[in-house]
């Protein structure tokens, strides 16, 4: 995936995250993008503490795709995926991730609000934990900025 593709589908992602918002939810957006790079196959924002817009889009997918169909798949997500999303990502075998900003930056936007206690843990360590290569890719600045504004109303 090239540059001006990451940031297309990033600009995705996110347009699904204030939709999302607009719902009551807090803005959180992914999508799965498929082996050409181009096509968005699944669009998913979050719903709850819980159930977040990564897990619930890397479920789906599981579900629907073979194991291998999705490791040349993309999951492209606004915010790097915590700890729990990383983990999902792995068991669906959705082979590369690409996330706009850190989970560095929105935990220090968060602090320790009690809708998104964050962790401390890179999606990166989650995933060179186990016992396959992923491809990873953020955080990009040339979209931070959009990404974090609507968490500004939320934190």
């Amino acid at each position: 995936m090239d540059k001006s593709q990451i940031l297309k589908h990033l600009n995705t992602a996110n347009e699904v995250a204030l939709e999302t918002m607009a719902h009551g939810h807090m803005p959180f957006g992914a999508v799965l993008v498929a082996p050409d790079n181009e096509t968005v196959l699944m669009r998913q924002g979050n719903i709850d503490t819980v159930r977040h817009a990564e897990n619930e889009l890397a479920r789906r997918a599981s579900a629907i795709y073979s194991e291998s169909y999705l490791w040349d798949c993309t999951l492209v997500t606004t915010i790097e995926p915590c700890a729990m999303c990383a983990g999902t990502q792995y068991w669906a075998n959705i082979g590369r991730l690409v996330y706009g900003v850190s989970e560095e930056d929105l935990k220090a936007m968060t602090g320790n609000h009690p809708d998104n206690p964050t962790m401390t843990l890179s999606s990166r360590v989650v995933l060179d934990a186990g016992q396959k290569s992923f491809h990873i890719h953020g955080p990009f600045e040339e979209v931070r900025e959009t990404i974090l504004e609507p968490h500004k109303s939320c934190w």
